[in-house]
């Protein structure tokens, strides 16, 4: 089967409570149905604090609740106060139906970008309700999430006093720790932004690159969402401009496939990909995407008659799982017009392999994958067109 999407940002994971309507495949529901009860099972005494959080959220924010205790971290499950996660959802929540820019957030990017409550291994500050109270003044008008993400660079530090040291006390600092030291690295300046930009219902998150290229060092920086993810550095706003910073050519040239040298976003939700961690012990496990190709690569250059089309392959039984295969593209004559490797679980949900094909000319698929493969027909049509082809429907052994 192939299907063809005319939006660029599609989610694979739209919801969570299946049964307050969010649609989701029966796939999902189940996966989440499981993972909730075995997190449960592994809070140990802690456990009925979390089920008071599920069973005391409002309705209308258990889809919230129940994805936090699904993917939550082992030390916060066995430790997290069920008043900790409820204050922090209704918050989270508030913030976001509160924001103008409600409408242009995906339900899977406020799930995993502005309802968490801590980013990587930092203290678990109790910090959702006061920073929605200090800082939602400060994006008032604001009418998009960069903007109001540009303000929050701009005015957060100094309004904090908090500004950077190698003083500090530890790279992975809490907002708490950071504002009463007044002094963090990259690390812990880029926890007190996303935290503010959460708590204002910005979606953002924790980049960075376990150490560049040249071995010069590591570094963090946060994204935010905006109609896709843009960068910036924080406390190091570049003016009103989102995506340039210091570190923009050194980020250029990431290597994707080097796992030291690559750039990594950090998920809550569980991926493939954990971040290489230089500090705390191995029970810290943080979870990540590979978003080296938006820093290293260019986008395709585009000619008249020409659109630039985005190709998945999705396996299993609920096809909902992407993976890793060979394509190539012929026209009609055969001849050969593109050809690339897909993008697994390990990278972004929307980051896609990307290929500049001629509009509206019938195309062939050739797509191989573990010695299955799968041929279909193209039709490029919009700037920005995504297809999934998936194999469970019509692969064949080679």
């Amino acid at each position: 089967m192939i299907r063809m999407h005319r939006c660029i940002a599609v989610s694979r994971f739209v919801g969570v409570a299946c049964m307050i309507g969010l649609a989701a495949t029966s796939g999902r529901c189940e996966e989440l149905s499981t993972s909730v009860a075995t997190a449960l099972e592994r809070a140990g005494d802690n456990r009925p604090e979390l089920e008071r959080a599920v069973r005391e959220v409002p309705v209308s924010h258990r889809a919230g609740m129940e994805f936090l205790v699904a993917y939550m971290p082992l030390r916060d499950l066995t430790s997290l106060p069920a008043e900790f996660l409820l204050e922090n959802v209704e918050y989270a929540y508030r913030a976001y139906d509160e924001s103008p820019w409600k409408d242009g957030v995906p339900q899977d990017v406020f799930l995993n970008d502005v309802l968490p409550y801590a980013n990587i291994t930092e203290r678990r500050d109790n910090w959702r309700k006061s920073f929605y109270e200090k800082f939602k003044p400060l994006v008032a008008g604001i009418k998009t999430p960069g903007e109001a993400a540009v303000v929050l660079n701009q005015q957060l530090f100094p309004l904090l006093k908090v500004k950077y040291s190698t003083k500090r006390r530890r790279a992975d600092q809490g907002p708490e720790e950071t504002i009463e030291s007044g002094i963090a690295t990259c690390s812990g300046l880029s926890i007190l932004l996303i935290d503010a930009c959460r708590a204002v219902g910005v979606p953002a998150r924790f980049v960075g690159i376990p150490m560049w290229p040249d071995g010069s060092g590591n570094h963090s920086w946060v994204e935010v969402w905006d109609q896709g993810w843009h960068f910036t550095g924080a406390a190091e706003p570049a003016g009103d401009e989102l995506d340039r910073a210091w570190f923009n050519e050194r980020a250029s040239g990431a290597l994707r496939d080097e796992i030291e040298h690559a750039i990594f976003a950090v998920s809550y939700r569980k991926t493939p990909q954990v971040l290489p961690l230089r500090w705390g012990d191995d029970s810290n496990v943080i979870y990540t995407v590979n978003v080296t190709d938006r820093y290293a690569g260019k986008a395709p250059e585009l000619s008249d008659g020409q659109v630039r089309v985005m190709f998945r392959v999705l396996d299993g039984a609920e096809n909902t799982e992407r993976v890793a295969a060979e394509i190539e593209v012929h026209d009609a004559q055969g001849t050969l017009l593109f050809s690339g490797t897909t993008k697994d679980e390990r990278f972004d949900l929307n980051d896609h392999l990307v290929a500049v094909l001629p509009r509206d000319a019938e195309l062939h698929v050739h797509v191989c994958h573990d010695k299955a493969v799968l041929d279909a027909r193209v039709t490029p049509r919009d700037e920005g067109q995504l297809v999934s082809l998936e194999l469970a429907d019509g692969a064949s052994a080679q």
